[in-house]
């Protein structure tokens, strides 16, 4: 077999091997939720050092072991990467002796890592709260890395000029071969995920060879005087920061007004409806067309027993203290209308009301209308600011950090550590489990954003009736059709529209995700664990 088989052969068991080891432990254990992260295991970078970084800041509950896993996931990714790169190294251009490759890749692995941490730690963030536009910024600047810093491992002028034109094809199309592959690994039944993954990690060495020689192979590097690379970390870095002073409150009056707040309500619709808006909403106080709808207020009753107006932080209550407020404002509305209650959340409004109902079986509440709910919260964890151990410290503080750039002079800015927040991370049993499942005595309906796709890891069977609407996050309520839906679910009619695209865009995200932290392994909520070994996958909708 001439050498470059054997070499060729040599990489794809490499590629293959790695993944495989990988999938075999998580199906051992019975971690099935986080089979879909084990492709990138071998990826082409930075999409190698995301796996790690994730799995490091999610499965760390101390500095020590946070920064010896740091550094043991630095020395095994560089001479993974060294051994990768040597193999696929074109036969007829010179290779650099395998001790220098080694040490180029360690310096490359312990850069990605410290390059990639922020991003990964928004992936944490979007398992935390359940919004997808955290996943999208921690996504995008990679995308934009990707083929600037893929020379890195090949060439030491890597940092000036543009990569070639292949390099740019051959990272796009990384990401998508992820995406696809991470889809496929959870997809395939039980018996067949190992074999998936290793045809996943085999592709990856292919990827590699292709990526390798279109970096090695570049003739002519245009804007060779330029620090390109440079630059692109910057802007890339800039994407999460701008991403979230981009999404800060302006301070608006009134910033939830949908039709069913202007317009009197349908003589068919038996209830009296309380609108509940979502994070960093605000309220001027005014009263809706119809004297049976109310706003729900984040700061409670005037004296009279009508709501009174808030500004955004008053949102950032944790969801406890807004379900005892939101049951004063069910009895006023119920004792003066004399109607049963129909309840209209969206985001965190959505997870008021439900927390409310989960406290209070007997209620007046007889339906419920859920508007982009936050679908599969607390998947990870931080401990709180002043802890000196759990399970997400790092990830925790270098939240905080972010934040804080962010927010400089905004003092009613979202923090990592807002009671909202940390009521989810304490209580993750129910926000991770119970937000989608049915209520005994209520009727209930979800209107859920296409993009929820990305943010509900796969598993979750939807167990109430959905109405799926194709735009962003909060962006349903309002819009004439779901206000349409909206009013015939309130005036009884059964009401579900799904949409075939949902499932399959549930699993093409599911390689994106930050991994799943067990239930069982977290003291802060054994109290409320369902029983079991601490990977087995819990049953949703339990009761």
């Amino acid at each position: 077999m001439p050498p470059t088989h054997r070499r060729l052969l040599a990489l794809l068991g490499i590629a293959a091997a790695v993944p495989l080891a990988e999938v075999f432990v998580l199906v051992l254990v019975g971690f099935f939720p986080a089979e879909g992260l084990a492709p990138q295991v071998t990826a082409v970078w930075p999409y190698d050092s995301y796996h790690d970084m994730r799995w490091l800041l999610v499965y760390h509950n101390s500095w020590l072991m946070f920064g010896s896993g740091l550094l043991t996931l630095i020395a095994l990714r560089g001479v993974l990467s060294a051994t990768i790169v040597s193999l696929a190294w074109p036969a007829h251009a010179p290779r650099p002796p395998y001790r220098a490759l080694v040490l180029r890749n360690v310096g490359v692995a312990a850069f990605g890592a410290v390059l990639v941490l922020p991003f990964a730690a928004y992936s944490v963030a979007a398992s935390v709260v359940s919004l997808s536009w955290f996943l999208f910024a921690s996504l995008i600047p990679m995308l934009l890395l990707a083929p600037f810093l893929q020379r890195m491992s090949v060439d030491p002028g890597w940092w000036r000029g543009l990569p070639p034109i292949e390099l740019v094809g051959w990272s796009l199309l990384d990401f998508a071969v992820i995406t696809v592959l991470g889809a496929l690994v959870w997809r395939a039944p039980e018996v067949w995920t190992p074999l998936v993954a290793a045809a996943a990690g085999a592709l990856n060495g292919l990827l590699w060879r292709q990526t390798v020689r279109a970096a090695v192979r570049q003739r002519r590097v245009r804007w060779a005087g330029v620090p390109v690379a440079p630059i692109v970390v910057v802007l890339a870095l800039v994407v999460p920061l701008a991403s979230q002073v981009l999404s800060q409150p302006r301070n608006q009056a009134n910033t939830f007004t949908p039709p069913i707040f202007t317009r009197p309500l349908p003589p068919q619709v038996p209830y009296a409806v309380i609108l509940l808006a979502g994070h960093d909403s605000a309220y001027d106080g005014r009263s809706a067309a119809d004297p049976n709808v109310e706003l729900f207020s984040y700061v409670g009753l005037d004296s009279a027993g009508r709501p009174l107006p808030y500004r955004p932080e008053a949102t950032h209550r944790s969801l406890e203290s807004s379900s005892q407020l939101l049951a004063a404002q069910v009895q006023a509305v119920h004792q003066r209308t004399g109607r049963p209650i129909a309840l209209v959340g969206q985001s965190e409004g959505a997870t008021v009301a439900r927390t409310y109902l989960r406290d209070r079986p007997d209620s007046p509440v007889r339906a419920l209308a859920m508007f982009s709910p936050l679908v599969r919260a607390a998947n990870v964890y931080y401990p709180p600011a002043d802890a000196n151990g759990g399970w997400g410290l790092a990830a925790g503080w270098l939240l905080r950090v972010m934040f804080k750039v962010t927010t400089i002079g905004n003092r009613a800015a979202s923090t990592p550590d807002e009671p909202f927040v940390r009521s989810m991370l304490d209580n993750a049993p129910f926000y991770r489990y119970q937000i989608l499942c049915p209520i005994p005595g209520v009727r209930v309906v979800a209107f859920l954003p296409t993009v929820s796709a990305a943010e509900a890891p796969t598993g979750q069977k939807i167990r109430i009736p959905v109405v799926e609407v194709p735009t962003f996050h909060a962006g349903i309520i309002g819009r004439m059709g779901a206000d349409d839906v909206l009013i015939s679910f309130l005036a009884g009619a059964e009401v579900n529209h799904p949409r075939r695209e949902f499932g399959l865009l549930q699993q093409l995200g599911d390689a994106w995700h930050a991994p799943v932290l067990a239930i069982q392994l977290n003291p802060v909520w054994r109290p409320t664990a369902p029983p079991g070994r601490p990977f087995t996958p819990t049953r949703f909708c339990r009761t």
